[in-house]
């Protein structure tokens, strides 16, 4: 099985750059390169790729132009967004996924080193999870050839697990038998958009909880995801900022490189906590620390939703909540954009339900907001 990628960038040297790095992988066959937009959909009309790569600055015609005639004359190809780090592109790259884009990623500051060789594990990756192959176990530091960094290993499969039916919640079962006091959300690859339908349909509810999330995405992204979701909510949402207290009826989402984690000050509050400690699953955020850390303060009173993603990060923070007495649901496959996190739940036993993304938000009102937590 091979991936076909258009790669659109007006750096000659970016595409250059990123050609070589993908060309080491089998899976993935580069059919072509554009310069602008305008140039993409001519190519993407005739080539038809699975994957483009796609800029937002360009001459002739940018991006987020070329965006809806790209999807119009290749209906069939996922496109990821590229750009540079700044408030102004995580933006536009947010308006992007809102018309049809499926994922985006974070341009690296420098041509050379850890952070551009972080930059080619990811691109790759979510690569072969959009295209349904297997993730590459490793990046060798070839694609760029001064300041070699050191090779980045994958995250492993989640071990073989044989698949029984998810038990269904009973008429008149709790998720949480003891009642909810706090609700966490993990997602990555297609999260934003999961999020943004959820909160959407949440309208008013639950807000006589905290609300939690670590959807894997980097600085000033997760500023203005936000943003969005206090617009679409109708509820404030900010990045956690360090030793703010919990409050009900806020949703607290981590910043983009830092872990969040919730403890209890001298003063039995509960309080936001961000650190920078090494990546769990290859990421930072992670969902692991976040689960762990807000089961040993709300235990079985705690209730988690793993959304759409690679990987699997998540689960063994699932498996902390499940023996600490809380409630795991998992989205479904035919909904997610990338069966990774919740397919780990689901094998691993974890959740109580398996949901479509539409009726995750009615599911937790019913459990949850309906009696006050």
């Amino acid at each position: 099985m091979t991936i076909s990628v258009l790669l659109v960038d007006d750096s000659a040297i970016i595409r250059g750059l990123m050609n070589k790095a993908l060309s080491e992988n089998p899976s993935i066959v580069i059919v072509g390169s554009a310069s602008n937009g305008l140039q993409a959909i001519q190519m993407a009309k005739e080539l038809l790729p699975k994957i483009i790569i796609l800029d937002i600055e360009m001459p002739v015609m940018d991006g987020i132009t070329a965006l809806p005639e790209l999807l119009k004359t290749a209906p069939g190809s996922k496109i990821i967004m590229s750009s540079t780090l700044t408030s102004r592109n995580a933006s536009i790259s947010m308006q992007a996924l809102s018309l049809g884009a499926t994922d985006y990623l974070a341009k690296p500051s420098a041509r050379t080193g850890e952070e551009v060789q972080q930059f080619y594990f990811e691109l790759i990756n979510k690569i072969l999870a959009l295209g349904g192959a297997p993730p590459a176990t490793t990046l060798h530091a070839t694609a760029a050839p001064a300041q070699a960094a050191k090779p980045i290993a994958a995250a492993p499969l989640p071990p073989k697990v044989d698949a029984k039916p998810v038990p269904k919640l009973n008429p008149g079962e709790r998720l949480n038998p003891m009642g909810v006091t706090a609700l966490a959300i993990a997602s990555s690859t297609g999260g934003p958009q999961a999020l943004l339908s959820l909160f959407t349909q949440l309208q008013g509810k639950l807000n006589n909880i905290p609300i939690f999330i670590t959807q894997h995405m980097p600085p000033t992204f997760t500023t203005i995801l936000a943003e969005h979701i206090t617009k679409t909510g109708n509820r404030p949402c900010t990045e956690g900022k360090n030793g703010e207290e919990v409050v009900n009826g806020h949703v607290y989402l981590a910043p983009g490189d830092y872990h969040m984690v919730m403890e209890k000050n001298g003063a039995g509050k509960t309080i936001v906590t961000l650190n920078k400690n090494p990546q769990e699953n290859f990421c930072r955020p992670a969902a692991d620390p976040m689960l762990r850390s807000l089961s040993a303060i709300y235990g079985s009173h705690l209730a988690v939703v793993v959304l759409t993603g690679m990987g699997q990060d998540g689960m063994e923070g699932a498996k902390v909540v499940v023996n600490n007495g809380g409630g795991v649901i998992a989205q479904d496959e035919a909904s997610c954009v990338v069966y990774g996190m919740p397919k780990a739940i689901v094998e691993h036993k974890l959740c109580k339900a398996v949901l479509p993304l539409n009726d995750i938000a009615p599911f937790l009102i019913q459990q949850i907001d309906r009696i006050g937590g």
